[in-house]
């Protein structure tokens, strides 16, 4: 992948990010700037008064992760700082502009660019919290990230140009030093009559771990790219031609209990995903809640899958798959306990490009993911405590995820052996002379259940391994 040269509005804005690093606090929460205009300052009677009033949020991040491989293997740590800027005006005749940027520093870290001595694989958790094209990059790593107009009347928003969005399959997917942003046209009306549209044309992504805009075919395959369906090495990088993806969801409420979502997402040339959920609580005795979910996504390719030649493109010809996730809970005050089982039929592998978002299914567990799989089952359980007004929440999380063979690539793009999975996650928000300031500790461990053949270059990274992460966010 060729670098580009920074743009000089980019470069302008490093001066900046440097002084803002001096300043006390180094935390970030992942996103600070609100996609849906939450913040709407009064009205202006003139141009002048629209900057004057405006809002300004900043947002600072200090990450630690390390990963303890199996004894033979590589071990990893990194240690990131960052934050960044953004500016929202007041509305002016219903328009408002936003503008806003980010930093990152790598503070410490392993050498990202060597791999593994003994099987030649790259690191593939902590260069993520910095840039995956230039593992070496240890400074030049700031972005402007949003840059956009909108306007607004009554019920209806449209924003124009660079801008976050959280949709099922496009979204933050936070969990590292910056979020992935879109560029485009976004429209939302609603909520009315107990019902929210809202849909768009994106024409550029820039990924998390990254710190450039790509177009919608060249922002596939930034990360690990996997194996076509006969085996080979996929040849889909800089190799697929889109013009853009179009989404449109509808979520409605169905009284206090219910709400259905419903999606679809067009990617130009490549492929379409349709996503249906729909969510219900039933009240039971002393205040107790029933949790209940469902969610359906089914995707077929459309043309030639983005390359008329079958080695490069990345949805085969005629290819679809289709996911069933479901949901049952309980709720009892503080306390939540969630059971949850994901089948992804052996129609075709589910595939959604990782560098656009997390994917929504109930049984997604941080750092790992069942995309690129297909006859696959995955179980979960959950068990969260978050008691009201004591700023604190702890969740431990298990998983079962059976994939199918390693030596089934038509099913398993990424040669994925099954594995198992626990994870804690405690999250303190403080307050005091601290507002503002949250720390998380997030504990990952993944144990191996499918078979390998002694190929250690499916372990590491992967799993028999140990993740510590520890985060400070600080934004006001």
């Amino acid at each position: 992948m060729k670098r580009i040269v920074t743009p000089a509005s980019d470069r302008l804005l490093n001066g900046l990010f440097v002084v803002l690093l001096l300043l006390p606090f180094a935390g970030s929460a992942q996103h600070a700037a609100d996609p849906a205009g939450a913040l709407q300052p009064a009205e202006a009677g003139i141009l002048l008064d629209a900057f004057r009033k405006g809002r300004h949020q900043g947002h600072f991040r200090t990450f630690f992760m390390a990963t303890d491989n199996a004894r033979q293997l590589s071990d990893y740590y990194a240690l990131a700082a960052g934050g960044g800027l953004h500016f929202q005006t007041a509305a002016f005749h219903g328009f408002q502009v936003g503008i806003g940027g980010v930093f990152n520093f790598n503070l410490a870290s392993s050498d990202l660019s060597r791999p593994d001595s003994s099987t030649g694989a790259v690191n593939r958790y902590e260069i993520g919290l910095f840039d995956v094209e230039d593992p070496a990059n240890r400074q030049d790593l700031d972005r402007m990230e949003e840059f956009w107009l909108r306007y607004t009347w009554k019920k209806l928003s449209i924003t124009l140009g660079q801008q976050p969005l959280q949709t099922p399959f496009i979204n933050y997917q936070d969990g590292r030093m910056r979020p992935t942003q879109e560029a485009g046209m976004w429209a939302e009306i609603g909520p009315w009559k107990n019902t929210k549209i809202e849909g768009g044309w994106l024409w550029r992504i820039s990924p998390r771990s990254t710190v450039r805009w790509y177009g919608i075919g060249e922002s596939i395959g930034l990360y690990p790219k996997g194996l076509n369906p006969d085996g080979t090495a996929s040849g889909y990088p800089e190799h697929l031609d889109s013009k853009g993806v179009g989404l449109l969801g509808v979520t409605r409420h169905l009284g206090k209990r219910a709400r259905v979502q419903a999606w679809n997402q067009y990617v130009d040339n490549i492929f379409n995903t349709v996503f249906v959920q729909a969510d219900y609580m039933h009240p039971l005795r002393n205040g107790d809640q029933l949790l209940l979910g469902l969610q359906f996504t089914h995707q077929n390719a459309l043309a030639d899958g983005g390359n008329a030649d079958q080695s490069r493109t990345y949805f085969p010809r005629g290819a679809r798959s289709n996911v069933i996730s479901t949901q049952a809970g309980w709720q009892h005050g503080p306390w939540k306990a969630l059971a949850a089982y994901t089948h992804v039929t052996a129609d075709g592998r589910f595939l959604a490009p990782r560098e656009w978002g997390r994917e929504p299914f109930y049984t997604f567990m941080p750092r790992e993911r069942i995309e690129g799989s297909g006859g696959s089952h995955s179980v979960t359980s959950r068990l969260s405590w978050e008691p009201a007004g004591k700023k604190i929440r702890l969740e431990a999380a298990y998983g079962h995820f059976y994939l199918p063979g390693v030596r089934n690539v038509a099913l398993n793009k990424y040669a994925f052996p099954a594995y198992n999975q626990f994870n804690l996650d405690l999250r303190y928000t403080f307050g005091g002379a601290l507002k503002g300031l949250r720390a998380q500790l997030l504990l990952v461990y993944k144990g191996r259940l499918g078979e390998v053949y002694g190929n250690d270059r499916l372990v590491i990274n992967r799993v028999d391994m140990l993740q510590y992460n520890v985060v400070l966010n600080y934004n006001y």
